[in-house]
């Protein structure tokens, strides 16, 4: 049977039970039932369906009453690497992007570097389910090399996409950067130290008080208009161990006085003395300059 035979309402549902077999390792029948609101028989067709088109993918577990993705798992839907992340950003993981969506005419800025789609699925699988992984990652200082890393957030930085993890070879919580790895195995449960719940910078949150930059804007009303400030400032409360990254994607000032210049540098952050200790920031515009 070919997809292009099957209703469109039936190729969402597969495509969903496609989508978490990838990023989830498994998924229940009532998964598929609740997400769908199809009756069981229903529900038990869509699984016999999948099975009959790509009968290597999933196995069931008649103990936890769940299908599991196989070793020899291969998507039977094209899920987009920059799509599908968008939308697991956006907490939209309904598997929809393999069938396509409707194409609004919306253009975003071309992306420089897309993951590995299968990277990513592999992930998203050691962070569900509470796993650590081996992967092999390539370094500016010290080149190709395994490491052993308890992921715990995917996050968009602006400029690419990194891995928030905490990394055995340095005991410490760390970004990795998707494109830099190229394989990732799934490995035992981590330690209790190694957890989300001990990454201080990733849950330590820090204001930052964004103005008009004092020397390169000569109509800052201009720039309040654009980021909706109130009495000519912008207070946000970020997570340490991102605010580097948001200062850096929009080109805020972080210098002392403001000293920066050109014309990219419309925003200065007028508190860089109240933050203490945070080592994100040291990637920051101009923050390490005094």
């Amino acid at each position: 049977m070919q997809l292009d035979s099957i209703s469109f309402a039936q190729r969402q549902r597969l495509a969903y039970i496609d989508f978490c077999l990838l990023f989830k390792g498994a998924i229940h029948r009532q998964d598929l039932i609740n997400r769908f609101e199809v009756g069981l028989s229903a529900g038990s067709r869509d699984f016999n369906l999948y099975k009959d088109l790509v009968p290597a993918n999933l196995e069931y577990d008649a103990r936890e009453k769940r299908y599991f993705q196989t070793a020899q798992f291969k998507p039977l839907f094209e899920h987009d690497a920059q799509r599908t992340l968008t939308k697991l950003a956006n907490d939209i993981s309904d598997g929809f992007d393999a069938i396509g969506d409707i194409h609004f005419p919306v253009e975003a800025p071309s992306s420089l570097n897309i993951p590995d789609i299968f990277i990513v699925a592999r992930l998203v699988q050691a962070i569900l389910n509470n796993k650590a992984v081996s992967v092999i990652y390539t370094s500016l200082s010290s080149g190709s090399g395994a490491r052993e890393l308890v992921p715990h957030s995917i996050v968009d930085n602006g400029l690419r996409w990194h891995v928030r993890a905490f990394d055995r070879k340095s005991q410490s919580f760390r970004d990795f950067v998707l494109t830099r790895m190229s394989k990732v195995t799934i490995k035992t449960s981590p330690d209790t130290h190694e957890l989300a719940a001990q990454d201080a910078e990733w849950h330590r949150l820090i204001p930052l008080q964004l103005v008009p930059h004092p020397k390169n804007v000569s109509f800052p009303t201009a720039i309040e208009m654009d980021y909706g400030m109130e009495n000519s400032q912008l207070l946000i409360n970020v997570r340490a161990a991102m605010a580097g990254y948001l200062l850096r994607r929009w080109n805020v000032d972080c210098t002392e006085r403001g000293t920066l210049k050109g014309a990219e540098y419309q925003l200065w952050l007028q508190n860089r003395f109240t933050l203490r200790n945070v080592d994100n920031l040291a990637i920051a515009p101009g923050y390490d300059n005094v």
